[in-house]
């Protein structure tokens, strides 16, 4: 089955649009206390939804930004959710600096999709990893296996089974160290003119204003997480009280702060918050004439970037679309803050301790908590017909003490259990549509033209597949052109296709519009051999090319042929500046004379992923990303010099992807490998010189399984495995959504639409 998703904006649109000014800059913020004196309260990144903070803030019409909770508990607690209370194997051992760890194994369905698969969880004192890998009945998983695509092949004592039923608790408790499903804000009154903590925290409940209960009303509104919002504390003594509030709102990690007064007012600022624990305020204010809510987000600098961003402006006439999305910004920042140097130190000690203290307790142990003789074996192993009795009761009594664990847990409120979603009947943009029931061959690579699709098959050729039920598809070339990666370019008036089978590989180019007359015309399906005036002869051998996604003004493909690099760019004409698809010569069917040969680049291999890299002028400053042996290198077209991006440490690599995203035009990459995913900022470009040094903005993430593809599309980043699509932000790699597809194969993405096949 043929599948459509929707999946935002066209990834040439990237370039100006990717941009982490949506969430802020960083400021120095400083204010003067009530006599003036001057209060400093560090660096702190400032939103506002808009550029200019005093203008006038009418509400207009506002579209909806997309409002996602980022990394769920129900996709980051496995153990509790996947683990805790089945059947499951647990391990332990010492990696080669002699740190101990855990690994935890479940063989499941997923999500109730009859999709049966491994999820693994590795616990070591840097935080926890969390991997699936496929299940195959012919093939059994080794723990060795499990490990090493966990990029851990080194031991200094090899993982040994705890058969112990109580190791589940101690998991739970390091499970939980990855952070609260519990959110607790603090609300705090300010009135017009107050400027300090100290006359913010002595309002009393009775001179609540009704604009402030409305918003109290918004935030209790029942919501499906637990959220705590403390607000007034009522005490005898007024010395009292504001001890008490100061300890409460002081002590929480985000606090709402509602300020009263017009935008001619004193604005709030975190400097007048006497707080070394709170990171993160937001400060709302009430329009009545309007019956809006403005917002302004203050961040802490070290907090990493946190979704959703302010709309611009950032007012809300909807109440409770205001609610929605302040509860997610603010549950969202929350989470974001634990991963600050501050917090995330602070775990990693306690998770050291733990891992180390759970190991030492174990040792003494040894010969009753674990069977030595599953160390490397399969997961799950049959047991002999002897052991197999007592296997089952130890097997009963592991899931009987996982049961009672997970009942207490949710009884105590710390379970998490909840779906979260906002916006119960939201379309989400990566909803499915139906593009063609059934489709009997095997699709190669495809790309999308117009609204229909163009694939090549394993043994029928090229096809056209209309987005029409009732219309059968319509063969293109027949299967003499065994096509294995096209690019469809509409604006260009231009087909790209690699045909490779054996030596005789090499680039074609094609006419659109020379295609569509022959199918309209009805005219015989075109032959390998009617095809000879398309070829591009000095890329004879190629194996792999690739073009740039951004070829406004001119379009650069670059042919690997075993170690070497053929650069070619194409002709263009002043109307193809202007923006028309008229060519130079415009007349012959075949395009080719159109192309020429730039340079040859040699390599010191052969590579397996490239992607091209515009530079920001586009004179002699651009680039092209390949990936080979253990490393991606940045090329310089003009010179052929060779610059190390990354360097990959694994044993093993499965090189999946290189993605061109720029960010106020300047170039940036995500380095797809493995089940990781690294961006690199790669600008500005000095000269012929890039620069590579370590940046504030990059950042790395692992997918929850291996992806064979990677796309994007702004904002999302989408994982495609051979049974799900993981869909994550650009921004910063946090997890949104995973739709389970089973037998999935992504077959072409550009412009507005993902098409992907799969069986039902």
């Amino acid at each position: 089955m043929l599948f459509c998703s929707s999946a935002s904006e066209d990834l040439g649109c990237r370039r100006g649009e990717f941009s982490r000014k949506h969430y802020g800059s960083v400021e120095l913020l400083i204010s003067s206390d009530a006599d003036g004196a001057i209060q400093r309260a560090g660096r702190f990144r400032v939103e506002n939804g808009s550029i200019d903070e005093a203008s006038d803030y009418m509400p207009g019409t506002w579209r909806r930004t997309d409002v996602h909770l980022e990394n769920p508990e129900y996709h980051t607690r496995w153990y509790f959710k996947y683990l805790l209370g089945k059947v499951h194997q647990n391990y332990v051992g010492t990696d080669a600096e002699k740190n101990p760890f855990f690994l935890s194994v479940v063989l499941s369905d997923q999500n109730n999709q009859r999709v049966p698969q491994y999820r693994a969880i590795l616990w070591r004192k840097t935080g926890t990893l969390k991997i699936s890998l496929p299940y195959s009945p012919t093939k059994t998983l080794s723990v060795k296996s499990i490990l090493s695509a966990m990029n851990v092949d080194r031991f200094e004592k090899g993982p040994r089974e705890i058969l112990n039923p109580e190791i589940q608790k101690d998991l739970l408790v390091l499970e939980e160290q990855e952070g609260s499903v519990n959110f607790k804000f603090g609300v705090l009154y300010a009135k017009d003119g107050q400027l300090t903590d100290d006359e913010m925290f002595s309002n009393g409940e009775h001179r609540t204003t009704p604009n402030m209960l409305i918003i109290l009303n918004i935030l209790f509104v029942p919501f499906l997480l637990s959220i705590v919002v403390l607000y007034m504390h009522t005490l005898s003594l007024f010395q009292s009280v504001q001890v008490e509030r100061k300890r409460h709102i002081g002590n929480d990690i985000v606090t709402i702060v509602f300020q009263e007064g017009d935008d001619a007012s004193p604005s709030f600022k975190p400097s007048m918050i006497r707080s070394h624990f709170t990171h993160i305020f937001a400060l709302v204010r009430y329009n009545s004439q309007n019956d809006c809510y403005r917002l302004k987000i203050f961040s802490e600098e070290s907090v990493p970037l946190f979704g959703p961003p302010l709309p611009s402006p950032p007012v809300f006439t909807d109440h409770q679309e205001f609610r929605d999305f302040l509860l997610v910004k603010l549950i969202n920042g929350e989470k974001a803050t634990l991963e600050t140097p501050t917090f995330a130190q602070k775990r990693q000690r306690t998770l050291d301790m733990l891992i180390r203290s759970l190991y030492q307790d174990l040792m003494p142990d040894m010969p009753k908590n674990m069977l030595n003789r599953r160390s490397f074996s399969d997961v799950l192993p049959e047991s002999p017909k002897s052991a197999r009795k007592k296997e089952e009761a130890r097997q009963a009594e592991f899931v009987r003490v996982g049961q009672a664990l997970k009942l207490k847990t949710i009884v105590r409120g710390d379970a998490p259990t909840s779906l979260v979603t906002t916006g119960l009947c939201r379309k989400e943009p990566w909803e499915s549509q139906s593009f063609c029931t059934s489709f009997p061959y095997d699709i190669v690579c495809g790309d999308s033209w117009g609204q229909s699709l163009l694939v090549a098959t394993d043994s029928a050729g090229v096809m056209l597949l209309e987005d029409s039920p009732t219309l059968p598809p319509v063969q293109v070339f027949d299967k003499t052109l065994t096509v294995k990666q096209m690019h469809v370019l509409e604006p260009q008036d231009l087909l790209i296709a690699r045909a490779d089978k054996g030596k005789d590989a090499r680039l074609y180019v094609y006419r659109l519009s020379s295609l569509k007359r022959g199918i309209e015309e009805r005219q015989l399906v075109r032959t390998k051999c009617d095809s000879r005036e398309n070829k591009l002869e000095k890329t004879k051998g190629c194996h792999l090319y690739s073009i740039n996604t951004h070829h406004g003004v001119e379009l650069r493909i670059v042919a690997a042929i075993r170690n070497k690099l053929l650069l070619i760019t194409r002709k263009q004409s002043r109307l193809d500046c202007l923006g028309s698809i008229a060519t130079v010569t415009g007349t012959t069917d075949s395009p080719v004379e159109e192309f020429q040969y730039i340079r040859e680049i040699c390599l010191c291999d052969s590579p397996v992923v490239m992607a091209l890299v515009d530079g920001p002028t586009g004179e002699n400053d651009h680039m092209i990303c390949v990936a080979y042996r253990h490393q991606f290198d940045l090329i310089n077209e003009s010179t052929g010099d060779a610059y190390r991006l990354h360097h990959v440490d694994s044993n093993r690599v499965n090189f999946v992807a290189a993605i061109d995203v720029y960010e106020d035009g300047e170039a940036g990459l995500l380095l797809c490998y493995n089940n990781i995913c690294v961006y690199k900022k790669v600008c500005p470009f000095n000269g012929a010189t890039p620069m590579i040094q370590p940046n504030t903005s990059d950042f790395h993430f692992s997918w929850n399984q291996m992806p064979n593809a990677i796309v994007c599309a702004f904002p999302y980043i989408l994982a495609f495995t051979t049974d799900s699509i993981e869909i994550r932000l650009v921004v910063n790699g946090n997890l949104v959504y995973t739709a389970v597809v089973p037998e999935l194969q992504l077959t072409a993405s550009r412009v507005s639409v993902l098409a992907i096949r799969f069986y039902l």
